[in-house]
């Protein structure tokens, strides 16, 4: 099976990939939304994991229910179901991995990083 993972932002959408294999994320990159489903028809994915973002309360905010609309209005009628998993903290966690590294990063590599760490959160919950 092949997994993708999305770290969906209203100007950026950040991507990671996995597979059965080594059930590992990998960052992808990082796209505009409009380019979204056709990202997904080139890669076909079996799986889709959609990061879900919350206070740090655990309620739901307006990005929370921009999220889940942007997948029940475009994602699921071009044929794709929605496996989402709480993104909380991860945009902050992909920052630091990237400074750890110790090179130059720009903001869509914390998003793309954010990705894997949310599809990754998942793969480890199977």
């Amino acid at each position: 099976m092949k997994y993708i993972g999305i770290d969906y932002g209203s100007a950026r959408v950040g991507l990671a990939l996995a597979d059965d294999a080594a059930k590992l994320a990998a960052r992808l990159g990082t796209i505009s939304p409009a380019e979204l489903v056709a990202t997904l028809h080139e890669h076909q994915p079996d799986v889709v994991v959609m990061g879900l973002p919350r206070s740090l309360d655990g309620r739901e905010t307006a990005q929370t229910l921009a999220v889940r609309r942007y997948a029940a209005d475009v994602l699921e009628p071009a044929g794709y179901q929605i496996n989402f998993q709480d993104e909380a903290g991860t945009s902050a966690v992909a920052e630091e991995r990237l400074r750890e590294a110790g090179r130059a990063y720009q903001r869509g590599d914390i998003d793309a990083e954010a990705a894997a760490i949310i599809l990754q959160d998942y793969l480890d919950a199977l």
